[in-house]
């Protein structure tokens, strides 16, 4: 599931409107008005050092900013766990970048590095709390050795905190919000809204590419993580997204009486409080039934639904 979760994230962010809507929607600083997304153009993101040691998992961009360009490093995080380090490595990464425009002499009017955006888009349950800056990492020591400490940052866009920020809106056309919404989405007619939204909004003949990327990433993460198990009929690459948003109408009425029978047949098959946990679990993230509700369904009591409500799985 992490390869096909990571392949098809690529797939979807191999598309400049993805790109252009991720900087436009959540990057909330005033030179991102001065891009020219007209020129965005993804560039090689497999870059080489002197030893031969590949990195190939980058998605790189780059977009005109005024005389020159600006450099977008997107690196996708699809951890279970947040990665302490992952400073060091986007420091690292970074290097790898500028060595390669050093070779390629793709350097500014004035003989100088491009800017880079580094930026990390994380979508794991748990919310990110490792350190955005590198010199975080770096143990502090007092005198003149301080100001060798180095000092980079990352862009943290973390898909759940935002999609759970009192502020979050996604009333404006913005696919890669759509995206996260898809991805957190809280019940099954939330689910349905924004894919009526992506409906409407990639109808036209230019947008059949995302469409299909859409659909893939559908097919091969979120329908079998909403419903593991469930048989799905043979969409290819979709001739518009109106037949996937359909069919999910049509099934998603009936995933809580599946959730509920299969968790029943497994406490009477292995005889244990799993199954029970598991459909209390799939309710709670699914529909708007209250611990109560959920406890009578089930069979637990409602201080474990409520447990499991506070705690979901990491």
């Amino acid at each position: 599931m992490a390869d096909h979760h990571d392949n098809s994230y690529k797939l979807l962010f191999s598309h400049p409107e993805m790109v252009r809507d991720l900087l436009t929607g959540f990057v909330r600083e005033d030179w991102v008005r001065e891009l020219d997304f007209s020129t965005l153009e993804k560039v090689n993101g497999s870059y080489v050092t002197d030893e031969l040691r590949d990195r190939e998992d980058d998605i790189v961009w780059r977009v005109r900013w005024g005389d020159g360009w600006l450099y977008v490093y997107l690196l996708l995080e699809f951890q279970s766990s947040v990665d302490r380090f992952m400073a060091v490595r986007m420091m690292t990464y970074l290097g790898l970048l500028y060595q390669d425009l050093i070779r390629q002499k793709a350097l500014t009017p004035g003989g100088r590095l491009p800017p880079v955006l580094p930026v990390v888009l994380y979508n794991g349950e748990t919310r990110w709390t490792a350190a955005q800056n590198v010199g975080e990492l770096v143990e502090r020591v007092p005198g003149g050795l301080e100001r060798y400490r180095p000092d980079l940052s990352y862009l943290l866009l973390d898909e759940g905190a935002i999609v759970d920020a009192p502020d979050w809106s996604d009333e404006t056309r913005n696919v890669a919000a759509a995206l996260f919404r898809l991805e957190h989405n809280r019940n099954e007619q939330d689910l349905l809204e924004v894919l009526g939204r992506l409906v409407e909004w990639l109808r036209s003949p230019e947008q059949t590419g995302l469409r299909r990327s859409f659909v893939v990433w559908m097919r091969r993460v979120m329908l079998p993580h909403r419903a593991p198990g469930m048989e799905l009929p043979p969409f290819n690459d979709l001739q518009d997204l109106h037949e996937v948003h359909d069919m999910l109408a049509e099934r998603i009425k009936h995933w809580p009486d599946r959730w509920i029978e299969e968790g029943r047949q497994e406490g009477r098959e292995e005889g244990r409080q799993e199954g029970r946990r598991e459909t209390a679990r799939n309710l709670i993230r699914s529909t708007e039934m209250d611990d109560r509700a959920i406890a009578e369904i089930v069979g637990l009591t409602i201080e474990e639904v409520t447990g499991l409500r506070e705690n979901p799985p990491q």
